[in-house]
């Protein structure tokens, strides 16, 4: 328990690192990898760094087991009390109680471990028959740790009965989780009917893995079964390489149903109570008990970490491959919309009627607007088009099911292409008049012939090659040239605008998700600390 001041940092800069990951789209493998940030800030922030910061703190024993084990009943009978609930049912389920020494009241009055619990305190019953002065009545809820003195525990011992693991509340096994993972001493209850249930295995291999202090408690044997019951057992646990666990049985009596005073006769709970009264108070058990614990927490962070970072890495990978699909999709429409542009591909159904029609059966006016509607159609082709793409395209990978796209173009994305292009018409106007204007007032033609002009000899390729003599005869060579650029610089302008501004749409969803590189490097960066501290 080397409470040094560099390891406490080493462990609370990884923590927040740690704290930072977010893993946000439903990779494979992703729900464990969140499974196990969750235990890592648990181990952490309830377990590992306070039980450093202040390793006098008394020993912290978390009973947890299935429904109907008998965890309420066994922590009342070592209590010598009713300080929790007992039965299958119990309405208080999901606040857990800690019970301690009198003396030991203030390690855990205050936040040091299980901060994200609020601290409530029930008046009851002492063993004396006075009514104890503290607290007042609080309604149950998930978010509270009920704290009870009890004068029959030894100085140094703290029980916790935990919430059913195996809850039908999901907020009851997720908090059952966290309440163990803060623990000093994993007591594990299982009954003779149960204990060969998937749930207790997991955890006592999790136990296993983080070379945890465990003992475990079979509960509830009947006496005629005692022996075959616990043979088998021990040859369960042996088999998972369990066997040097600590086990007491305690047999089936009237009390385990809740009958009577609801505890144990002392006898029967009188070998586990020895076990931990000692744990509690002989240094060398308890310095055994603690060091093991912690020690096993920070050597599993040797693998646990790299998943992290792993899992991280994958995230991010992900997200650049969704973010790689639009980028290509918007790229390949973007050359594609040039090519049609450089063919003449907007000069086709009303457009080609009215240029053919120009100026004799079709006005400027008439020739402009159709050919911003044929411009605004091919561009919005192109964002249909590169919206589809992407649409396949992500249905292959998993990570995208985490986030929002609708591959079909919406009428709002129509509505802003229109806009754009009827701007990129309005400029190309406002160039036409301010050239017009530098004309000879007698020899000026009409700005909106010109502007038609410009817009036809820029869209319609080779097919109005005459719309560009047309120009020139009416503002000269050299006007009409520098229209042709201007007024192509502008349309360039206008479209790239349009694709990049529909490709972001596309992205905001990543872009949000704010998924970056950094905190995988963050995460070795501060598991080497640690490790260079140790």
């Amino acid at each position: 328990m080397d409470a040094r001041p560099q390891l406490i940092d080493a462990l609370t800069a990884l923590r927040d690192r740690v704290a930072a990951v977010r893993l946000p789209l439903p990779l494979p493998g992703a729900p464990r990898a969140r499974q196990t940030r969750v235990e890592l800030l648990a181990q952490l922030d309830d377990y590992l760094v306070p039980r450093l910061k202040s390793p006098d703190a008394p020993l912290l024993a978390v009973v947890g087991g299935s429904t109907g084990a008998g965890k309420s009943t066994l922590v009342n009978s070592l209590v010598g009390r009713r300080v929790s609930e007992a039965g299958v049912l119990r309405p208080t389920t999901r606040t857990p109680v800690l019970a301690c020494h009198p003396d030991d009241h203030h390690w855990f009055a205050g936040m040091r471990v299980l901060p994200q619990l609020s601290r409530v305190w029930l008046p009851h019953q002492e063993e004396a028959g006075e009514e104890s002065d503290e607290g007042a009545p609080a309604p149950d809820g998930g978010n509270e740790l009920r704290i009870e003195k009890a004068s029959n525990l030894p100085r140094g011992l703290a029980l916790l009965d935990a919430p059913d693991i195996d809850s039908l509340v999901v907020e009851n096994r997720l908090l059952a989780a966290r309440l163990i993972c803060a623990a000093d001493v994993w007591v594990m209850v299982t009954t003779a009917s149960r204990y060969a249930d998937a749930v207790p295995w997991h955890l006592l291999r999790t136990a296993k893995e983080y070379n945890a202090t465990l003992i475990i408690v079979l509960d509830r044997v009947p006496h005629q079964v005692i022996n075959d019951v616990s043979r088998q057992y021990a040859a369960l646990l042996t088999k998972a390489g369990l066997g040097d666990v600590p086990r007491f049985t305690v047999p089936e009596l009237p009390e385990s149903a809740g009958r009577g005073s609801g505890l144990l006769p002392t006898t029967a709970v009188a070998p586990l109570f020895a076990w931990l009264a000692h744990r509690a108070q002989d240094p060398a058990a308890r310095q055994q008990a603690l060091g093991r614990t912690a020690t096993g927490v920070i050597d599993s962070l040797a693998s646990r970490m790299p998943e992290l970072a792993a899992a991280v890495a994958g995230q991010y990978a992900a997200a650049v491959r969704l973010m790689g699909v639009v980028e290509e999709a918007y790229e390949k429409e973007r050359e594609r919309v040039n090519r049609q542009l450089t063919s003449g591909a907007v000069l086709a159904g009303d457009a080609r009627t009215r240029w053919r029609g120009f100026p004799r059966d079709s006005s400027a006016g008439e020739l402009l607007d159709a050919l911003v509607g044929s411009l605004c159609a091919l561009v919005q082709c192109a964002v249909a088009a590169a919206d589809e793409h992407v649409h396949d395209a992500w249905r292959r990978e998993p990570g995208a099911a985490g986030v929002t796209f609708d591959g079909r173009l919406d009428l709002e994305a129509a509505e802003r292409i229109g806009i754009a292009v009827r701007r990129w018409r309005r400029e190309l106007e406002e160039l036409a008049e301010e050239e017009v204007r530098g004309l000879e007032q007698s020899a000026a033609p009409d700005s909106e012939t010109v502007a038609a002009l410009v817009a036809a000899a820029l869209l319609g390729g080779r097919r109005t090659r005459g719309a560009g003599e047309q120009l020139a005869e009416r503002v000269g060579a050299q006007i009409a040239l520098r229209l042709r650029d201007r007024g192509g610089e502008l349309m360039t302008t206008c479209i790239d605008g349009v694709l990049n501004s529909e490709r972001d749409r596309r992205l905001a969803p990543l872009d949000a998700l704010d998924m970056t590189p950094d905190p995988q490097a963050e995460l070795i960066a501060a598991l080497s600390l640690l490790q260079k501290v140790r």
